[in-house]
């Protein structure tokens, strides 16, 4: 078909500026994070070594100082707002340790803390970088025609509707409209998620942000740039992430009312019997192991190893979870929805079906290779997809002379001194074949092979569906007990064809990226929590509204990595069950270690109120819980963790 002269938008997770050294350290709490980690490990390896234990203790306080000061401050500016910040608490419980002489439990608290609020800002600041990029898709400037037809570079957003804008070979569209003059192929895959460019003539819809092909376009503006559906993808993601990042995980919930309590409850141990007249230094002491027993240290660390070590695995099996909160909603889905193109398809068109029409072709293996003459100099992926079946068919070639691409339509070629055109059905003169009516509405892509304007056979073309997606789908099925539902933005024929082929019922197509994210929140007010499982720019506003999201990485766009919980590194799409399973795993883990953490707690904590806990047995058995629940949790490490999957998706 005709020649598309860039690419789309699109690059490999290992980007640069995914992985970039400099835009990670670009965030303080990074900087501050990774400094404390250092002295952490190096007052760790200095006692290790038995190093003078002025040594390791000046190290492990300049951690405390370095990791601490940050949550610290918010949490004096939480208390100027009558609220009690977990991590001044924690803060408050490391200095405690450091002032009975564990200094290193205090030391390990920071740096957990320290890290976890590092990494989250991070992810933060590159999700708001990646909707800024976003707005690069619409091109800053645009082409409007005046009334005497004069043309005019304006600024994009100066564009009103009405107005007239032309749009060149290679160029992107500037605006919203509607095509009033010229046709052209137009690849918009960043809007609607099609596989292939989309054929624009008089009368048919384009969007901004999307990049024409070989034509040019004459469009009338029908948007304002402030409207346009690149600008509300970049609005819906804000608003969706905003309302995202008020989600806590379960744990972090209760430690704002356990906090409170501890305080209260150690501030009463030390105040009461102080009026009532007992000694200072006993009362202080009592009160001090209470804190230190009540602590939620173990808590904490019940909840964040089995999640990191789960993490850790996923990593190693090829998919990247953000944070502990994208592990424990991965856990808590009970519905998953996925994108077609890209997602449960490469996006890549192969040769499915020949049909010869007359005598002019002796077989289907003369119909592909005329085929292939014609379009061996287009850069269409249609167009490459003919040549490659071709030559996997081992068929030879012929040359071609005079080739030209038809923009909308297809192309021409001169093969063997016959005109050879292969077109696109809806551009043929007079009604198109009925064979290839009958492909179209079978969800599949007919092109007609033409010699000497005699239309002699039609293509079949169809994306290709990923290896093991029906397996997968079933995977999905046995862990959330009901099926995934398809959000595509591809024609209804086309995802129904695709829903048979790998067992999906409820089908949701045509739908442009504001559609995907109603259908995402119609869902959830249901009563389900949503995973949202996707690769394009399209699909980031749904996967911002999901309770939790997926991308595809190999060739995710920028938006989509940086927007999903996790991501699947090598677009293996078994990986998606297999980390659900672990997820869930990981969060009765959890709530297993809660239990033994509470029960310590509960003992602990009753022994120093109603006996008399010595301060050594009391630490002792603070950490021998912490000890507990840290191997415990660690257990997620394991291949029998991963291998815990259902059958069929690993």
């Amino acid at each position: 078909m005709n020649v598309a002269t860039t690419q789309p938008t699109r690059r490999p997770i290992v980007a640069a500026r995914q992985l970039g050294v400099s835009g990670l350290w670009s965030v303080a709490s990074v900087r501050w994070a990774s400094v404390a980690l250092c002295l952490f490990l190096a007052g760790l390896t200095a006692q290790l070594l038995h190093a003078p234990s002025g040594i390791w203790w000046t190290l492990y306080l300049a951690c405390y100082a370095t990791g601490g000061w940050s949550p610290a401050w918010e949490g004096m500016q939480a208390l100027r707002s009558r609220a009690l910040d977990v991590d001044l608490l924690m803060v408050v419980a490391a200095i405690g340790a450091a002032s009975i002489g564990q200094v290193f439990d205090g030391a390990l608290l920071i740096v957990i803390f320290a890290t976890s609020g590092a990494l989250e800002d991070a992810a933060t600041k590159r999700t708001q970088d990646s909707v800024k990029d976003l707005l690069d898709l619409a091109p800053d400037r645009a082409s409007r025609l005046d009334a005497d037809g004069a043309e005019q570079s304006v600024d994009a957003q100066d564009l009103r509707v009405g107005e007239l804008v032309i749009v060149r070979p290679g160029e992107r569209v500037s605006a919203d409209g509607i095509v009033v003059d010229g046709s052209s192929d137009v690849d918009q895959s960043s809007v609607t998620g099609e596989p292939l460019p989309a054929g624009k003539s008089t009368g048919d819809d384009v969007f901004a942000g999307t990049l024409n092909g070989a034509g040019v376009l004459r469009i009338r503006v029908t948007q304002d740039p402030s409207d346009t559906v690149v600008a509300r993808i970049v609005a819906l993601v804000a608003e969706a992430s905003a309302t995202k990042a008020k989600t806590q995980l379960f744990i972090e919930k209760v430690e704002q009312r356990y906090s409170v309590g501890v305080v209260v409850a150690t501030l009463a141990i030390f105040w009461i019997p102080l009026l009532l007249g007992a000694d200072l230094r006993s009362t202080l002491l009592r009160a001090m192991t209470f804190m230190i027993v009540a602590s939620p240290c173990a808590v904490v660390l019940a909840t964040m190893p089995p999640l990191l070590s789960a993490i850790a695995n996923a990593g190693r099996r090829g998919v990247l979870v953000k944070s502990a909160v994208a592990m424990e909603h991965l856990a808590d889905t009970t519905l998953v929805t996925i994108d077609k193109t890209g997602t449960l398809t490469t996006g890549v068109p192969r040769l499915t079906s020949l049909m010869s029409l007359n005598e002019h072709c002796t077989g289907d293996d003369e119909l592909l290779r005329i085929a292939a003459a014609a379009e061996q100099f287009s850069e269409h992926p249609l167009g490459r997809a003919v040549v490659a079946a071709a030559c996997q068919r081992g068929l030879a070639i012929p040359d071609a002379t005079e080739f030209q691409a038809l923009p909308g339509r297809g192309v021409r070629a001169t093969v063997a001194g016959q005109v050879v055109e292969v077109l696109s059905p809806r551009t043929l003169e007079g009604d198109p074949p009925p064979d290839a009516t009958a492909l179209e509405e079978d969800g599949a892509t007919a092109v007609v092979v033409v010699v000497d304007g005699v239309p002699v056979g039609i293509l079949g073309l169809d994306d290709t569906v990923r290896e093991g997606t029906g397996d997968v789908v079933r995977a999905i099925a046995a862990i959330i007990s009901d099926p995934p539902v398809l959000l595509t933005g591809d024609n209804h024929r086309a995802a129904a064809r695709l829903g048979t082929q790998v067992g999906i019922v409820d089908i949701r197509a045509d739908l442009l990226p504001d559609d995907k994210v109603a259908a995402v929140r119609d869902l959830q007010a249901s009563g389900h929590r949503v995973l949202f499982v996707g690769d394009g720019i399209n699909d980031a506003p749904a996967m911002a509204a999901a309770h939790a999201s997926v991308a595809m990485g190999r060739n995710g766009a920028d938006l989509t990595l940086e927007t999903a919980d996790a991501v699947t590194i090598r677009d293996e799409l078994a990986t998606i069950p297999a980390a659900m399973a672990l997820a869930r795993r990981a969060r009765r883990v959890v709530i297993v270690n809660l239990i033994i953490a509470a029960a310590f707690i509960t003992g602990l904590v009753t022994w120093d109120l109603l006996g008399h806990l010595p301060l050594p047995l009391g630490v002792a058995g603070h950490e021998g819980s912490t000890i507990i629940v840290a191997l415990n949790g660690l257990r997620l490490l394991s291949s029998r963790a991963w291998s815990s999957a259902p059958s069929g998706s690993s």
